[in-house]
């Protein structure tokens, strides 16, 4: 078999099919009929429905993409504005400190809570003041809603506050309302309550009144609020009542505070030293 007939058997489907093509479209355009007319009309009908289909499937495709971008505008949205409140409550907080400064004449030094470790039994918190600043151990740390805690250890510019969540802290305070003493401390168990002891039993305490710093503490100012009475129990076999208070300053919102330069008297320390030894002998 010759080169050219192996061609041609090669080819042949394809050059047909060319021609056929060629002519169809010649027909196609020559010809306007009503029965061509029918015939395109009906090609129309057949294949519009499935133009139809492809481009809707296009258009969920493109809100799909356009809901991802709106999802992550709307992330990112909503962190700007939690920044924004997060920046609005702390700029209340400085006001309310700067006008509570102002407000008192007590020597202070302010500072800003750097570290807490509030997950324990001795829970503690770290400012970024210390001995550089007059800061000294014992002195007591309130901010402008009430007590925070008192410091146990200071380097020149740190120092370590006890809170009034911790076990091991103690305060002597009074119910304002009825002008009767008792101890505030933590008792361990919840983290958003103190525990007030020694109110007699006989006094009428009332949820909502306000208890504050009685001024019988070494170095506690007297009316430094403490805490807001929120339940009272007649603890069986005792003649006290266990007050539960909300504190005034919450461990867990405390972000700026102030230590009061306030050191015990010597004389008064010394005298009561003496009278506690001389009670034990």
């Amino acid at each position: 078999m010759s080169l050219a007939a192996k061609l041609w058997e090669r080819s042949q489907d394809w050059v047909i099919f060319a021609v056929l093509f060629v002519m169809s479209a010649m027909v196609l355009v020559k010809s306007d009929g009503p029965t061509l007319r029918a015939v395109r009309a009906t090609s129309l009908a057949v294949t519009g429905p499935v133009e139809g289909l492809f481009a809707g499937m296009g258009r969920y495709r493109q809100s799909l993409g356009e809901n991802d971008r709106l999802r992550a505008e709307t992330i990112e949205l909503a962190t700007e504005v939690a920044r924004l409140r997060e920046a609005r409550a702390e700029n209340e907080r400085l006001r309310s400190l700067l006008a509570f400064n102002d407000s008192s004449a007590v020597q202070r030094v302010p500072a800003r809570v750097v570290a807490k470790d509030i997950t324990q039994q001795q829970n503690l918190l770290t400012l970024n003041v210390g001995s550089q600043s007059g800061v000294e151990i014992g002195m007591p740390v309130i901010d402008e809603r009430g007590l925070v805690g008192k410091v146990v250890l200071t380097s020149s510019r740190y120092c370590i506050v006890m809170p009034h969540q911790s076990t091991q802290f103690a305060v002597p305070a009074t119910i304002d309302a009825l002008q009767q003493d008792g101890i505030v401390r933590w008792d361990g168990v919840n983290y958003d309550r103190l525990l007030m002891e020694y109110v007699p039993k006989t006094e009428p305490v009332q949820k909502g009144q306000v208890v504050t710093t009685s001024g019988y503490s070494e170095v506690f100012p007297a009316g430094v609020p403490v805490g807001v009475v929120d339940s009272v129990f007649a603890g069986q076999g005792r003649n006290d009542f266990m007050i539960y208070l909300r504190p005034s300053a919450p461990i867990s919102q405390v972000n700026y505070v102030y230590v009061l330069l306030a050191r015990p008297d010597p004389e008064r320390l010394a005298v009561e030293e003496e009278a506690r030894v001389e009670l034990t002998e």
